[in-house]
C-alpha cells in the first residue's frame, strides 16, 4: 500500500506539475488524463469522492511540496492541556489547522488560537514536527505538522463554529481523537516534564 501511494503521489505531482507548465494542447491533455487516473485510485483509497479529490487537486497546480498543519498546546497550572472537541468529525484534539500563504506557520497558530478560541496566544517553542503521508487519516497528500507550545496573553476562551466543546482536560480524560493528535499529547506531555 505504501509503495502504491508512494507511486501516486509521484503521477499527481508530474500532472499538476505539467498542467502548470504546459502550452501544447496535447500535452495538457495528456497531464489531465494522468491527473484524472490519480484521482480513481486516491479515491478508492481514501473513500473520499473523485470529485472532491480531483477539484483539491486542480486547485494546487504548480510544483507541489507537502501542505503544512501547525498545532500548538497550552497547559493549565494542574498540568491539563487544552483541547477542542471538534464539529467536523467528533474527535477530540489539540487547537490548530492549515497554514496560510503569506504567514508564517507562528502567525497561522496565533490566527488558529484567536479563531477556535478566542483567546490571543504567544508562541514559545517548537516541540516536534509530525509527518503525514499519502493515506494517512484518509489524506491523499504529504503534509507536515509543527508542534509548538503556547501560553495565553489575553482573550476569553470560546467555542466557534469549528468546535462543540473547549477545556483542559487530562489525557486520559479524552477517548476519541483526531489524526495523530493522541501522539502529539504525549509528546507535550513528555516536553513539559523536561522543561
Amino acid at each position: 500500500m505504501e509503495n502504491r501511494l508512494s507511486l501516486l503521489e509521484n503521477v499527481r505531482s508530474i500532472a499538476q506539475l505539467g498542467l502548470h507548465y504546459a502550452v501544447n494542447p496535447y500535452d495538457i491533455e495528456r497531464y489531465e488524463k494522468l491527473l484524472l487516473l490519480a484521482s480513481k485510485e486516491y479515491s478508492e483509497i481514501t473513500e473520499v469522492k473523485e470529485s472532491v479529490i480531483i477539484e483539491k487537486f486542480k486547485k494546487e497546480l504548480g510544483h507541489v511540496t507537502p501542505k503544512v498543519g501547525v498545532n500548538g498546546v497550552i497547559f493549565s497550572s494542574d498540568g491539563k492541556m487544552l483541547f477542542e472537541h471538534r464539529a467536523d468529525d467528533g474527535t477530540w484534539g489539540i487547537i490548530g489547522g492549515w497554514c496560510e500563504t503569506g504567514e508564517s506557520p507562528e502567525e497561522s497558530l496565533k490566527r488558529e488560537f484567536l479563531e477556535e478560541t478566542g483567546l490571543v496566544i504567544k508562541v514559545n517553542s517548537l516541540i516536534d514536527i509530525f509527518t503525514r503521508k499519502p493515506g494517512d487519516f484518509g489524506q491523499p497528500h504529504t503534509s507536515y505538522h509543527p508542534l509548538y507550545a503556547c501560553e495565553i496573553k489575553d482573550g476569553e476562551l470560546r467555542t466557534s463554529f469549528e468546535s462543540l466543546e473547549i477545556g483542559f482536560y487530562s489525557i486520559d480524560e479524552v477517548e476519541k481523537w483526531h489524526g495523530e493528535h493522541f501522539d502529539m499529547a504525549k509528546r507535550a506531555y513528555r516536553y513539559m516534564n523536561m522543561h
